[in-house]
């Protein structure tokens, strides 16, 4: 299962609910969600890869991807969340193989090298299978991040590793933290939760039924085939909170690839190479004194005097500057911002 129904509010104003940042080649060459699919391939057989999205942006990566036929695509009737997603997918892969082992990835997500991620996910899929256990991948901090979910770590599964990839049982999940609980975190070895996921479809049906009261009893909907029922009343809940931190039948696998989530501007500072000052730039962009900018110059020519620490983009519609500091709360700006604007970005022009 590839995830690819996301917005990426985050990235705005390039990335609207139209154009969301999966489509959007903004990391490299090729939009996201072509590097998800092409990282995925060597897992599966082509007619057992979904994309799980919504019907509005079908078209568009398909557009991208042209060798994907319409059975590769799994339409959300409307987002609600992880859980519920993941709880149709399963559903609908146990009718079909009721010993299958599904495979989640995001189709915005950084990984690198490809190599050590399909090592990563073959011992996955072999812990799950003969552990039965939820498997999730964790990777080890650089930084400590307040806007990712956390694994604290139990006994290892095994005695001795395989393929260097280390596998222990799961103690907790724990919620996005503050910056000192996040540092105390690292001190203490915590992993992040990278939303990787592993897991025989038989055993997440399972624990869906005992540990998630509010979408078990709307299995029976998928089961008679009323998906556009089972998600109108499906609460809003991501698979963490519904199943994993509910779930003591839960274990995770070390990631030895680097991993980035890029969930908001400050990645570009992460991912992309930074000038003697600091800077880093996407497009036509000129910082004359300024220091420690991150700068997306959307076909229009971005000048900058005397500032340090901003993010602004330049699209052809609109311009957006703010702190750096400030990135992780551009959800809240959106929401007090009226459609029209939210969805201005629709009109950049790409670097």
């Amino acid at each position: 299962m590839i995830l690819a129904g996301g917005v990426g509010q985050r990235f705005w104003p390039v990335s609207t609910p139209r154009a969301p940042k999966q489509l959007l080649p903004i990391f490299g060459e090729r939009p996201l969600v072509v590097e998800a699919v092409e990282r995925a391939r060597p897992l599966v057989p082509r007619d057992q890869l979904w994309i799980l999205t919504g019907k509005h942006l079908v078209a568009p990566i398909a557009a991208v991807m042209t060798d994907l036929a319409e059975a590769n695509f799994r339409i959300e009737p409307e987002a609600r969340g992880t859980a519920p997603v993941l709880a149709w997918a399963a559903v609908e892969i146990f009718r079909r193989t009721p010993s299958a082992i599904l495979i989640s990835l995001h189709a915005d997500h950084i990984i690198e090298p490809a190599d050590a991620f399909h090592t990563v996910i073959r011992r996955a899929v072999d812990v799950a299978r003969r552990h039965r256990v939820l498997v999730s991948v964790g990777v080890e901090p650089t930084r400590p991040e307040t806007g990712y979910g956390y694994i604290r770590l139990g006994d290892p599964l095994e005695p001795e590793e395989a393929d260097g990839v280390i596998a222990h049982r799961v103690e907790a999940f724990v919620e996005k933290p503050d910056l000192e609980t996040a540092r105390e975190f690292l001190r203490r070895g915590y992993l992040w939760n990278s939303g990787l996921f592993v897991w025989p479809v038989d055993l997440f049906l399972e624990e869906i039924r005992l540990r998630a009261r509010e979408l078990a009893e709307l299995l029976p909907l998928l089961e008679r085939g009323d998906v556009e029922g089972f998600f109108a009343h499906s609460p809003v809940i991501s698979v963490d909170e519904a199943v994993l931190e509910r779930s003591p039948r839960v274990a995770a696998v070390r990631a030895t690839f680097r991993w980035d989530d890029v969930g908001s501007w400050e990645a570009l500072s992460r991912l992309r190479a930074a000038d003697v000052q600091g800077n880093v730039s996407v497009g036509e962009s000129y910082p004359v004194e300024s220091s420690r900018n991150i700068v997306y110059a959307g076909g229009i020519p971005a000048v900058l005097f005397g500032v340090n620490d901003l993010i602004v983009v330049r699209t052809a519609c609109v311009t957006f500057v703010a702190h750096r500091s400030r990135a992780p709360d551009l959800k809240r700006l959106l929401e007090r911002m009226p459609q029209p604007l939210r969805e201005l970005g629709e009109g950049r022009d790409d670097p």
